[in-house]
């Protein structure tokens, strides 16, 4: 699931939805205080989180590492990469301005989860069905709206549904020669889910963007497109729930499909082009 250069932050971030209690208990250990793991035996992180040894080896092995000395390993790495924090000051600017740091410093890791066939045949798929649906709800549904928008720019016609009945009616109507792609940061939308039991029971390809390796979403979809969560956890993704990675990997992705549809696609961008020059005023450069 994981290559070797996944950090164990973006690890714990992709996979700590599927744990049980014990062992989210030292997941959320690691991810709040890695300065200190990095100095404990696997006694004392056992000890600090309430668990027997047993669970913190289980707990790094969940995360793809052969068992706690490795887990130390990867975690100083990780840390020994870390720049420190600038300080903005108080304010409200200054908190503002720290964020957009934390921000910018995560998106580097926003394609460490995607495996490359995946997303090579997920471009494909995009570029070649007959029908494309892209849906969401929430917080993600400005993010299917706008891929849908830049797909469609491109001469790539692209359907996006804001009602959530109507994406199922939408999505039931899918053959086997269409594509749902429905993006959710949790996986676990209710909404969402039942479109892709839709699209699915019509033999359609169902291509999941979302924040987390497993989850009820990835387990109804074809392609599972996993994006690196802004968080460590499944509540950060519930309770802050930042699309900032989902806008960029839209915006590349409505290129790589573009790319993917060669002369055609830079065609239709010209004649898009064209509309948008049409409905420019005369001071719009001023």
């Amino acid at each position: 699931m994981f290559s070797a250069s996944t950090t164990p932050s973006v690890r714990i971030a992709a996979v700590g939805n599927t744990f049980g209690p014990s062992e989210l208990r030292v997941a959320e250990l690691i991810a709040a205080e890695p300065d200190a793991v990095v100095e404990w035996t696997a006694q004392e992180l056992a000890d600090r989180a309430g668990v027997g040894r047993a669970t913190v080896v289980r707990t790094c092995q969940s995360l793809g590492y052969r068992g706690y000395p490795q887990l130390r390993v990867a975690l100083a790495a990780e840390l020994g990469q870390s720049d420190t924090p600038v300080d903005h000051g108080p304010g409200v600017l200054g908190r503002m301005r720290a964020e957009i740091d934390r921000v910018a410093a995560s998106l580097p890791a926003l394609t460490s989860l995607l495996d490359g066939e995946s997303v090579a045949e997920a471009v494909r798929l995009a570029a070649s069905s007959r029908r494309l649906l892209v849906l969401a709800n929430g917080l993600s549904s400005p993010i299917a709206s706008d891929l849908a928008m830049r797909l469609t720019a491109s001469g790539r016609p692209a359907e996006f549904i804001a009602d959530a009945i109507a994406q199922q009616i939408a999505a039931r109507h899918l053959g086997a020669e269409d594509v749902c792609l429905i993006i959710s940061g949790s996986g676990a939308n209710e909404a969402t889910l039942r479109v892709a039991v839709a699209a699915a029971r019509g033999g359609a390809k169902v291509i999941a963007v979302t924040s987390f390796a497993a989850s009820a979403l990835t387990e109804r979809a074809t392609l599972s497109l996993v994006i690196t969560p802004s968080g460590v956890s499944f509540r950060d993704e519930l309770e802050h729930a930042s699309r900032v990675a989902y806008l960029v990997f839209a915006e590349i992705f409505a290129d790589a499909v573009t790319a993917e549809r060669g002369v055609d696609a830079r065609k239709a961008r010209a004649r898009a082009m064209e509309v948008v020059s049409d409905n420019l005023g005369e001071n719009a450069g001023e």
